[in-house]
């Protein structure tokens, strides 16, 4: 299984970005996915995550700015940024439990796109 992210850039606080994570390979289904944001500097913090059947729970710091989707079909994941502020700026990685049927799931993570927001 692989994760490809695409989408981050070069923004001015307020402005908005929509990131992708799309997994291939041997995959069935996905369970959860979830985004994470590490800030320079910063470990690693979880932005929100969402469901196979569409529940999704977020950060504080991003409740009503972000919103994850996913599409089942394409085994994809996407960030809705909007509203960007400049401590948004780091590298969002994404995170798919890719299920294992009986053996549970295992985790993969994306390859990291990176955000910058200018203020």
């Amino acid at each position: 299984v692989q994760l490809q992210a695409f989408g981050g850039g070069l923004v001015q606080a307020g402005g908005y970005l929509r990131l992708s994570c799309t997994a291939s390979g041997s995959i069935v289904n996905i369970n959860n996915m979830g985004w994470y944001h590490q800030a320079p500097g910063n470990e690693r913090e979880l932005v929100g995550t969402i469901s196979r059947i569409g529940v999704s729970v977020y950060a504080d710091s991003v409740k009503g700015r972000f919103t994850i989707s996913r599409d089942n079909n394409k085994n994809t994941a996407y960030l809705q940024m909007n509203s960007l502020k400049p401590e948004d700026t780091g590298v969002y990685y994404c995170k798919l439990d890719v299920s294992l049927g009986l053996f549970g799931t295992k985790p993969y993570w994306g390859q990291g796109t990176e955000v910058t927001v200018s203020s």
